[in-house]
């Protein structure tokens, strides 16, 4: 991304700026899979994006960053695009195999919600460093990380609470909501850090501000 200042012209044989791109990709699908663990939307309708938009896109998006010799960019869109791409496949195979649902499942029928637990745990451990160094990106990408950090941790815990409701309630509203409320805010902070980068390096100067490194 693009700080407030703006855009140097890029050197010759260099691709186009692949993070607008990364950033849509990611943000369109969290904001899907989010609206459907707010419970606002029925499940399965962000398998698709997470699959080829989230997943498919945001990696091509992360291998092009390497390109441009950004370290930051091509890892963090890499690795998310692996993350959509394996969290798809995970639901498609129990789903569409019985016997991976009923393993998967266990003895106490709470093994995928467990599994998703990990799976968001780990995700949030790499998403801590990255968010530390974002820092160093722009006032824009850090809110993505930050936000998208509490909503990680938000959504492991109602998979270890097995998507129970928050106490002291004790029903209606769960973890995983909330996880799907804090997922649209992080949808929102991608949307436009995306649009930023979109609109401000077309016009050759800063239209949507970005903010600068916080430190350098």
């Amino acid at each position: 991304m693009a700080d407030s200042a703006p855009p140097a012209t890029p050197p010759a044989g260099s691709v186009a700026d692949p993070a607008p791109l990364g950033l849509a990709a990611f943000a369109l699908t969290t904001f899907v899979l989010s609206v459907h663990n707010a419970g606002w939307a029925p499940d399965v309708i962000w398998v698709g994006l997470a699959l080829f938009y989230g997943g498919l896109v945001q990696l091509l998006a992360g291998l092009q960053e390497f390109r441009n010799r950004n370290v930051f960019g091509a890892t963090a869109f890499s690795t998310y695009g692996g993350f959509w791409l394996s969290l798809g496949i995970y639901v498609v195979l129990i789903f569409a195999i019985p016997a991976l649902l009923k393993a998967a499942s266990g003895s106490t029928g709470n093994g995928v919600d467990d599994g998703v637990g990990w799976f968001l745990l780990a995700f949030a451990i790499f998403n801590t460093y990255m968010l530390f160094w974002s820092t160093r990106v722009s006032v824009a990408v850090f809110m993505v990380f930050l936000t998208l950090e509490i909503t990680e941790i938000v959504l492991f815990i109602g998979g270890f609470q097995h998507q129970g409701p928050i106490p002291p309630a004790t029903a209606g509203f769960t973890w995983v909501n909330l996880g799907g409320l804090l997922g649209i805010l992080t949808a929102a902070t991608a949307w436009y850090a995306s649009a930023a980068g979109v609109v401000n390096g077309h016009a050759g100067r800063t239209i949507l501000p970005v903010g600068r490194p916080m430190w350098r």
